[in-house]
């Protein structure tokens, strides 16, 4: 039997399954200026076909990047049992991140501290790689999400002129 060829076209989102949806939504709304590009709630076979989740009932928003990237937050109302409070550390099996470029860590960080979040850590200067020059630090909210946020290498201001 021969395997039918495929590509992978693009990306659409990524998903975070959340313990609270109005608070999810505020942080990447208000705090981060994400987008809110719609809403949903899912439930019946069709959330359990595409889940595989039996008796899966979610509501759901998804949020838009101003680079278009789309973050999927679900709240899962059903079924009964979901495990709550779930912290996976970043080097357990399973633990997955989203990495946001910024234009002033600092800023995000002390807006994120004002919202409830925190940093995993502190900021460092990658010193090789491909992100070499980038600082970067993980942020954690209250469920456990880990995002982590990359600030380029400040370009110098300053111009060369030709005498």
């Amino acid at each position: 039997m021969s395997t039918k060829s495929f590509r992978i076209i693009a990306a659409d989102h990524t998903g975070i399954t959340v313990s609270n949806l109005e608070r999810a939504l505020a942080f990447w709304r208000d705090v981060l200026g994400f987008e809110l590009s719609h809403t949903a709630h899912q439930t019946g076979e069709t959330a359990k076909e595409i889940t595989g989740v039996a008796g899966a009932e979610i509501k759901l928003a998804v949020v838009k990047a101003p680079d278009g990237h789309k973050i999927e937050l679900l709240e899962y109302l059903a079924p009964p049992g979901r495990k709550q409070d779930v912290h996976l550390r970043p080097c357990d099996v399973g633990h997955v991140h989203v990495a946001l470029i910024v234009d002033d860590l600092d800023a995000v960080l002390q807006k994120i501290a004002q919202s409830g979040w925190k940093a995993a850590g502190k900021p460092q200067t990658l010193k090789t790689g491909p992100n070499a020059g980038k600082r970067v630090v993980y942020v954690r909210d209250p469920d456990g999400t880990t995002i982590e946020l990359m600030e380029p290498p400040k370009s110098d201001s300053s111009t060369d002129s030709a005498d």
